[in-house]
């Protein structure tokens, strides 16, 4: 006479045990994008500088490499002074001597940046000190600045440079000849959006600025490095490849997967670098015996952009015919959002 009462009870227990716990949240499958496939023009003197978003599958900007000499650091509290090594610049230290009259290069240390940018300053170096006011002042440091060569290889000059201040992210300095001749005062105010101001000392009034540093993730150009002979010894080499952008995109490689096989949560085992050169220019090799560029596809980027997305990259050639005839300097590329 008791059962039934007791079946009740052990089936309203059994029901207020279960709403006790959650059902248990159905994840959504990561779905892959669709495979893309661009090409990049940098023509075959690899005159131009590319900047390209991977989540818009475009170029943001294009520019002539030589329209700059210097980059500003234009974050918040940057302070960083550049030079552009597309055009294989480099700069020298002259102590001693003085702005605005012709300099000795005699003993002169020539310095190159490091291409991955940890050092990214190198050859203008601290330029200032702090004063009790907090302002950044300028040190006097003279220095020259080789600028490099053009897309031809024709030599573009040099330049006195002396940067004097940074006050309310206005960047202060001057420039003149090699000889001391025509000295100019300039000013680049920095724009919060950029990584860098860039400054022509041939057209100072073409003050122009890279793209904002949000919508675009990676820059096709030539770029100084270097590489070193069977002895240890480091020598700079002018390359054309890929640099990312700093402030946000990372990179990790991958030379042993298939690319078909590399999946989102395979990529999240990988180790990224913001090293601006982690993807470089060793995707392609050349080959000296016939005087053309091999691409290597099985090298694949990992890559996470300015928005947080992850994308698998491998670069499927380098040649592009044009007017009939095959030139080299135009990368393409497929790739996928993982």
């Amino acid at each position: 006479m008791f059962r039934k009462p007791l079946l009740y009870l052990l089936v309203l227990l059994s029901i207020m045990v279960s709403s006790c716990f959650k059902e248990d949240e159905r994840i959504t499958p990561h779905e892959p994008g669709n495979y893309v496939s661009d090409t990049v023009a940098l023509t075959d003197l690899y005159k131009y500088q590319v900047y390209y978003s991977m989540f818009d599958s475009s170029a943001v900007s294009t520019n002539l490499k030589t329209t700059w000499d210097l980059g500003f650091e234009s974050t918040t509290f940057g302070w960083r002074v550049i030079i552009n090594s597309s055009n294989f610049m480099k700069s020298a230290y002259l102590p001693g001597q003085d702005f605005g009259l012709p300099v000795d290069t005699t003993g002169a240390a020539w310095l190159f940046n490091p291409s991955n940018g940890t050092a990214d300053s190198l050859v203008i170096g601290k330029w200032f000190e702090i004063s009790n006011d907090n302002d950044t002042l300028g040190t006097n440091r003279l220095l020259l600045i080789d600028r490099g060569v053009d897309e031809k290889g024709n030599p573009r000059g040099f330049s006195q440079l002396v940067v004097d201040s940074l006050k309310n992210g206005v960047y202060y300095f001057r420039t003149a000849a090699m000889d001391g001749k025509n000295p100019q005062s300039h000013s680049v105010k920095k724009q919060g959006n950029v990584n860098n101001i860039l400054f022509s000392i041939s057209n100072p009034s073409a003050v122009v600025s890279e793209p904002d540093n949000s919508n675009w993730d990676l820059l096709f150009t030539q770029y100084t490095t270097l590489l070193y002979t069977d002895e240890g010894d480091p020598y700079p080499y002018l390359l054309t490849g890929v640099l990312i952008n700093p402030r946000f995109v990372e990179v990790a490689v991958d030379s042993i997967s298939p690319f078909e096989s590399v999946t989102f949560e395979s990529a999240q085992s990988m180790n990224f670098s913001k090293h601006a050169d982690r993807i470089g220019y060793n995707w392609k090799r050349y080959d000296f015996a016939v005087g053309t560029y091999t691409v290597n596809s099985d090298i694949i980027y990992l890559i996470r952009d300015t928005k947080g997305y992850l994308y698998k990259l491998r670069f499927i050639g380098f040649y592009k015919l044009v007017n009939n005839k095959v030139e080299k300097g135009f990368p393409s590329f497929e790739y996928q959002k993982l």
